[in-house]
């Protein structure tokens, strides 16, 4: 069994390594974290080490996760000095994070150049299923790197499903968060107008999940827009910040998206408002009446 190490051990990373280690029994040599403490901790939870420096992750493991935040983060970890691509001859990058699809092309061309080998893994799930192992995930890469690690990404996931080349499983990525967030957006506009019209909430949710108003976002956010119970599963900055990358592929495409935009611009508002670190489903906060909007 080869070995794994975790750079980014947010939510999703450590709650990953704590099912490889805890209920698969993989060896999860090492962690990386910009947070010290979060590191530490969980290093002291799995019996890891807390690496050092970004080198020193590659050392300790055949196979090394990246869950990062942002574009900037991705490159800083892979193509920054003293990265994550030295001395990574061998060695094998799955990276997690929701990403832009050039940023994933870039690392990957840098890993190919050092002798690593690079797989997108592009997670539609969240903080539970990371732990439980049923995630969704979408790869991206060769083939064969695919076939080589399935059995490994099979552990994490649910669903598994390869989208072709390096960068089509941050498209289809992007797309999902695309209309999810799109969805979310219009929820709390409906629920937000239904309030508003004195409609008894509850009743007006049992409609929307019996006709075409139904959605994913009505089961799993519906009832914290209404409570506004907004403790974070999907940062509204992170709803910015995907809806920013469908955007961004759109204008490349040639195409205009204002629905998205739209959205953008809700998430957008939040983040300026000092409320990006709320759940998604925070963006009711904007559409309810009387409720600082």
């Amino acid at each position: 069994m080869k070995t794994v190490a975790f750079v980014g051990v947010g939510r999703m990373g450590a709650n990953m390594a704590r099912h490889l280690k805890l209920d698969c029994g993989y060896d999860v040599t090492a962690v990386y974290d910009v947070n010290r403490e979060a590191a530490e901790s969980l290093a002291e939870e799995l019996g890891s080490k807390v690496a050092e420096t970004l080198p020193e992750v590659t050392a300790a493991a055949d196979i090394i996760f990246t869950v990062v935040t942002n574009d900037d983060a991705m490159r800083g970890i892979f193509l920054g000095s003293d990265g994550l691509l030295e001395g990574a001859d061998g060695k094998t990058f799955i990276n997690c994070a929701t990403l832009s699809p050039g940023i994933h092309a870039e690392v990957a061309e840098a890993g190919k150049a050092a002798g690593a080998e690079v797989l997108e893994a592009a997670m539609a799930s969240s903080i539970s299923q990371a732990r439980e192992g049923s995630l969704y995930l979408m790869i991206g890469g060769e083939e064969s790197v695919f076939e080589s690690n399935k059995k490994l990404l099979e552990d994490l996931s649910i669903n598994l499903r390869h989208c072709g080349p390096i960068g089509k499983a941050a498209e289809v990525k992007a797309l999902v968060n695309m209309v999810m967030n799109i969805n979310t957006a219009g929820l709390a506009e409906g629920l937000g107008l239904a309030e508003a019209l004195g409609l008894d909430l509850a009743m007006v949710r049992e409609v929307f999940s019996q006709t075409g108003a139904n959605s994913r976002v009505l089961e799993t956010d519906a009832e914290d827009m209404v409570a506004r119970d907004h403790d974070c599963w999907f940062s509204a900055e992170h709803a910015a910040k995907d809806s920013g990358i469908a955007s961004d592929l759109a204008v490349a495409a040639g195409l205009n998206l204002p629905v998205n935009n739209a959205t953008r611009a809700q998430y957008d508002a939040m983040v300026a408002k000092g409320l990006g670190g709320l759940d998604k489903s925070g963006i009711a906060e904007l559409t309810f009446k009387g409720r600082g909007n």
